[in-house]
């Protein structure tokens, strides 16, 4: 017999209670705990392991049949890439990002290029109606008669859909609008998003059938709802941009089948997102001529090489003892340490200077490897002395002012000479390297410390 029993679960960090609560005991948060119903079986269940038998299937991992992964192209080459080829079936993928980012005009337009291309879609909408999301096809270019749309919030109901239609592929737009019956909580509760995700999950496992889910953020910049909904699925991207800025990056987070931290580029245009094939070109073209705290650094993301613009503006501060710091697009507790590596190591006297940094084009540029290129934006503006402009920086710099390898140099140092550039400062550790006899008209300068590099450059 079924028994019907209910719990308190916190609505922000999901942590479950027998009883209500006014402050939840694992967040401390105040008000966020909401009745959920749980179905439990009765005392007339069988339990698995006191029967005697075992019914899985244990089997050595080489007898295993290995599962052939087609993928389906979504007609998009920067999305297709960011997923690591394409579509992947029975894969299941999760999409944020800020509101107006344009995640629905992404689907929405790869989705009508999939549909004009012979593939049947499935798009449910629990925040559009119909004829709203026309209006967006028709702007986008995206109408196809194999593209099937409708507004609907619960899962059970959208599963008997796919049920009588037969997609192939199926998309939710948001997972937050989304619930089951099962549970009485109200939609885009942590009951709610985790139950919706996993009867998705289950039901496209079975059928070898694409899904893609459009996840809300919250003011922290994570995805609404537990954090088992970003393990439970195949593929977390985030959609990202600077406010002002029309470039927009696809940024892989978690991939099973594909590398991580893949990107994509787009730019935002009224007709839809167009695809950016040469990133570094277009984070290039605004650059200024023979400008202090200007340099150009070599960023990996993913599979792909980016040359970018690291820009710093060194000023005395008006305010004593209390200089300001901001980075933009790089993290500011690395900037803290590199000031703190060229005040101690270098001499250089930054206590009362207010510092920015920025990576231009809206970029977020997060790995060591473009060390020594902000070091060296930071002491231009300081010096007031402008680095030739031909001149890459690729390094990683240490506690010690020492400058270290970085992985993937060759893949970095054929997109620097790609673009036309003439000289690379790189750590002096890859003499080692075979591969760099092979590069070409680039003037290669090998150095050992932070200071040498200084030496090099200005």
């Amino acid at each position: 017999m079924v028994k019907t029993v209910t719990e308190y679960v916190c609505q922000g960090c999901g942590h479950r209670a027998p009883k209500w609560l006014g402050k939840c005991p694992e967040c401390d948060a105040w008000n966020t705990l909401v009745e959920e119903r749980v179905k439990e079986i009765g005392s007339n269940r069988k339990v698995r392991g006191n029967t005697g038998t075992d019914h899985a299937s244990v089997q050595p991992v080489t007898g295993v049949e290995a599962l052939p992964q087609n993928r389906l192209i979504t007609g998009i080459g920067e999305f297709d890439r960011t997923l690591g080829g394409g579509l992947v079936e029975g894969s299941l993928v999760l999409i944020g990002g800020d509101p107006g980012i344009g995640k629905s005009t992404l689907l929405l337009q790869s989705m009508g290029r999939m549909a004009q291309s012979g593939g049947r879609v499935l798009y449910v909408s629990g925040e559009e109606s119909p004829a709203q999301i026309k209006l967006r096809a028709e702007r986008l270019g995206a109408l196809s008669d194999n593209l099937l749309i409708c507004s609907e919030t619960c899962i059970e109901d959208v599963l008997r859909i796919v049920d009588r239609v037969e997609p192939r592929v199926l998309v939710l737009d948001s997972v937050q609008t989304f619930f089951t019956a099962d549970l009485q909580s109200v939609p885009g509760s942590i009951g709610q998003v985790r139950e919706v995700a996993f009867k998705i999950f289950q039901d496209i496992k079975k059928r070898s059938m694409p899904a893609l889910l459009i996840g809300h953020i919250t003011k922290d910049g994570a995805i609404a709802g537990p954090k088992s909904l970003e393990h439970i699925v195949d593929t977390v991207i985030y959609f990202e941009g600077e406010k002002g800025h029309s470039y927009r990056i696809l940024r892989t987070i978690k991939n099973r089948f594909g590398s991580t931290p893949e990107i994509g580029v787009f730019e935002m245009l009224p007709e839809g997102l167009a695809e950016v094939e040469n990133p570094s070109d277009i984070f290039l073209a605004e650059r200024p001529t023979d400008s202090p705290g200007s340099v150009i650094v070599s960023s990996m993301e993913g599979t792909r090489p980016l040359l970018v613009e690291v820009q710093a503006l060194v000023s005395s501060s008006s305010s004593i003892g209390m200089p300001r710091r901001m980075a933009a697009g790089f993290d500011q507790n690395r900037m803290s340490l590199l000031i703190a590596i060229m005040e101690k190591r270098l001499g250089l006297n930054l206590q009362g200077e207010d510092i920015f940094v920025n990576v231009a084009g809206g970029l977020k540029v997060s790995e060591p490897a473009v060390d020594m290129g902000v070091a060296a934006a930071i002491a231009g503006s300081f010096r007031n002395q402008a680095i030739d402009r031909h001149t890459v920086l690729i390094g990683e710099v240490g506690l010690t002012g020492e400058v270290r390898s970085v992985m993937q140099l060759e893949a970095r140092l054929a997109e620097v000479e790609r673009l036309g550039f003439k000289r690379c400062v790189v750590p002096q550790s890859v003499q080692r390297d075979k591969l760099l006899k092979k590069q070409g008209s680039m003037n290669l300068v090998l150095v050992k410390t932070l200071s040498d590099a200084f030496d090099a450059v200005f």
